[in-house]
């Protein structure tokens, strides 16, 4: 064990440590962090919807679903205001925090990221008709602009909620990435309009930040321009078909979903925050994966996805990051360790809102060779299980998104729109984590016991 222990601390850790340090992608991380108040708002009406609306519509409720009408159409509101316009609140996130990590103007930085942005989406909306049009319709529609083909309509519309949701994030983060480093490089050499003291500091700002915001935004406009001319497709629908979806769908594989679980336990042993390391790929991938499940369930369409951001909490990492509250509870009945009963009384409450530095660096399972066994195995057996579980359809798939703080099963419970068998599958995943873990704390207490005689 000590020279797998070695192995990683030699090769893994000042990888994942690396990792952790670039400043882009600790960038992109924030900014899928910062938009968590509109996921949480997007869900939450999705949510309400599924109990007002979707559920008592199947039972034949017609009486209380007129009822609860105005609150049903606040609802979504909230919802068209929130995951189905997610890629705008991203872009400007990832441009204020991009432009953050390199000390430069965070504000400035944010609507150059949108501006790229709106510059990668399509701007015209193509509709699928019953019939063709009359040549009275066809005449009124092409006059006003619009292309009629056989049985279609296209439009422009650049700001259809079609190209404003998560289908776009990797819009957002291409186009927004080639904007952004052309105005942090200009902003560093200085290439800027220098304004005299006694101008406002807001007015100096915005005149600081002209040349190089223009640079970018006209860089992108030139490579927006060519890669249309040259290929004839919209940047945004190439990078959704060519990149964004094949990686969406490798996000199903077992084999990927396992690597991740893995590396976040290894990362977390060696006391390097493994989901926040990991953030970029976890967000990027099997976030965006379920931010389109919660929009297929608020427009009653098939959820596309199985395994998303949320099944990771909900079946792994319940009380944090290696499912450590049934360590706790294990310490907590058969240990016999007066200092690991101790840590675990007090990080017990924690651990139920799956806060578990405590018990990370107080117990420690940091660097604790006693408990890296279990720290590994347990919560990658429990996603083989999970996804196993979930892929034969045997549970719903996550779809809503839960608050990270919310107990476990609960979770399960609530992410999977209130199936119970998600929640039973949450309780059988920590029982064996905790029949796993069990071994490990009673040889801790016995070789408390050994060195003490």
């Amino acid at each position: 064990m000590q020279a797998i222990m070695n192995w990683l601390e030699k090769y893994v850790v000042p990888v994942a440590a690396k990792i952790g340090s670039i400043r882009w992608l600790v960038a992109l991380r924030d900014a899928f962090i910062a938009t968590l108040p509109i996921t949480m708002a997007g869900s939450l009406s999705t949510l309400l919807n599924a109990l007002l609306q979707t559920y008592p519509t199947q039972w034949g409720w017609t009486g209380f679903v007129n009822a609860v009408q105005p609150i049903i159409t606040i609802d979504n509101t909230v919802g068209t205001a929130s995951l189905t316009i997610f890629a705008i609140f991203f872009a400007a996130m990832w441009g204020y925090n991009l432009s953050s990590q390199y000390d430069v103007d965070g504000v400035a930085g944010t609507l150059i990221s949108l501006a790229a942005f709106f510059m990668g989406i399509n701007g015209t909306t193509s509709l699928t008709l019953g019939k063709n049009l009359t040549k009275g319709a066809t005449k009124v529609l092409t006059d006003a602009g619009a292309v009629v083909g056989d049985k279609t309509l296209t439009v422009n519309s650049a700001f259809s909620t079609a190209n404003l949701g998560s289908a776009s994030l990797f819009t957002a983060m291409i186009f927004g990435a080639l904007a952004l480093v052309i105005y942090i490089f200009l902003m560093k050499k200085d290439i800027s309009i220098k304004m005299p003291d006694t101008v406002p500091p807001a007015v100096s700002k915005a005149f600081t930040s002209l040349i190089p915001g223009i640079a970018a935004l006209y860089a992108v406009a030139i490579v927006n321009w060519l890669f249309t001319s040259l290929t004839g497709n919209v940047f945004g629908d190439w990078l959704s078909a060519t990149i964004q979806a094949p990686l969406l769908h490798a996000g199903q594989s077992g084999w990927m979903v396992l690597l991740v679980s893995l590396l976040v336990q290894v990362f977390w042993f060696f006391g390097i925050h493994g989901p926040n390391v990991l953030g970029p790929v976890l967000e990027s991938i099997w976030g965006t994966s379920q931010i389109q499940n919660i929009q297929a369930l608020a427009a009653g369409d098939p959820l596309p996805f199985k395994w998303v951001r949320g099944s990771f909490d909900a079946y792994v990492w319940y009380g944090g990051s290696g499912g450590t509250i049934v360590l706790l509870l294990a310490i907590l009945l058969f240990s016999k360790r007066a200092d690991e009963k101790t840590v675990a009384k007090l990080a017990f409450a924690p651990g139920l809102f799956n806060i578990n530095e405590p018990v990370m660096f107080g117990l420690p399972i940091v660097l604790n060779a006693i408990y890296f066994i279990p720290f590994i195995v347990a919560p990658v057996l429990n996603t083989a299980i999970a996804y196993f579980v979930t892929m034969a359809g045997w549970v719903n798939p996550v779809q809503i998104a839960v608050p990270w703080i919310t107990p476990p099963i609960l979770n399960a419970f609530m992410a999977t729109n209130f199936d119970f068998r998600a929640a039973l599958l949450a309780l059988v995943n920590m029982v064996i984590a905790f029949v796993i873990w069990l071994p490990f704390v009673m040889a801790s207490s016995k070789m408390q016991e050994d060195e003490e005689a």
